[in-house]
């Protein structure tokens, strides 16, 4: 690893006032899980002239019910979601997505905030420089994305402009199901945007100076049966060839409610609006579960490489929207 300043940040405000004066040549440590991989690997475009530890800041971890909304600190680690009795019922597809995330030793020290900013885990992006890297991709300042012509077997489906890496995050597709959205701090103050917008084919939405401080959710219906379906090459530690997030209600058998997000399908999560459209009203079958699955992955365009994770998207939604009528 190379030199770099280390803050211990005792403020939100002052996290933010050192990130500032760096000008975007600092970073945040939460959990560091993926921080310090990249920094050894020395797989940025440009090394950090300093790193700002936030775990220094008291109170970010809590996990509470507020004024009709589910809040979460940004601090909150994954093991704590998995154990939280808060989120057995209304939230469980938080608690089923955390699971899902690496090891019991990841989760034990990786946060959601550090969840929802990871960064991509493209290969292309992480090509080591010890043997023969980095490779100049758009995102590192280049001007192309080296998967479009090359491997691409994990890469978008759905959503890819210039950029196809896929959004990592699993916490983003069950927040993505709730609704959820982000409290962000900086300099200027506080702004709030759902999480389905946080995410963009190079990144997110964070400026080089602000911080998620909260995750917010709307009171979910007691009612509503949620599921979270992952598949990986490796199970459990991997990272989702393609996952699914459900949020359904139904009564005597009809569809009253339904949210379903796809991860690892796009640059971001990717919310199945004409599924969920196609799904009210009508009685919960293999015939309906298969055509909303169908509507699911509408408008998709795999790469060369990468068509079969159509099939295994479309599988994990009709078997979602099945469960939910059990």
């Amino acid at each position: 690893m190379r030199s770099f300043t280390h803050f211990d940040a005792n403020s939100i405000e002052e996290a933010c006032e050192i990130l500032d004066e760096y000008k975007g040549k600092a970073f945040l440590n939460a959990g560091g899980s993926d921080l310090l991989s990249i920094l050894k690997g020395d797989l940025l475009p440009n090394y950090p002239d300093a790193i700002v530890n936030i775990k220094t800041i008291t109170g970010l971890d809590y996990i509470k019910e507020e004024n009709g909304f589910l809040k979460l600190g940004a601090l909150v680690r994954l093991d704590d979601i998995v154990r939280s009795s808060l989120l057995n019922d209304n939230y469980r597809i938080l608690k089923e997505a955390a699971l899902t995330v690496a090891t019991p030793q990841v989760r034990n020290v990786a946060t959601i905030g550090g969840n929802l900013c990871q960064d991509t885990r493209c290969w292309y992006y992480r090509y080591p420089e010890s043997i023969g890297g980095p490779l100049n991709c758009l995102r590192k300042g280049g001007s192309r994305c080296f998967a479009v012509k090359g491997d691409n077997r994990y890469h978008a489906i759905m959503g890819g402009k210039k950029c196809f890496a896929v959004c990592p995050s699993d916490m983003a597709v069950a927040l993505t199901a709730l609704e959820g959205k982000l409290i962000i701090s900086g300099p200027k103050g506080e702004r709030s945007m759902a999480v389905a917008d946080f995410f963009h084919p190079l990144g997110n939405d964070l400026s080089f100076n602000e911080i998620i401080r909260e995750i917010e959710i709307p009171a979910c219906n007691f009612s509503s049966k949620q599921t979270f379906l992952k598949f990986t090459l490796r199970k459990p530690v991997d990272f989702a060839i393609v996952s699914v997030a459900s949020i359904m209600r139904v009564e005597e058998g009809v569809c009253a409610d339904a949210r379903i997000a796809l991860g690892a399908v796009a640059p971001f999560p990717v919310r199945a609006e004409r599924a969920e459209k196609l799904l009210l009203g009508k009685p919960v079958s293999e015939g309906i579960a298969a055509a909303a699955a169908e509507e699911s992955l509408a408008g998709s365009k795999p790469l060369s490489g990468n068509a079969y994770k159509v099939q295994i998207a479309k599988t994990l939604v009709k078997r979602a929207i099945m469960g939910s009528n059990n």
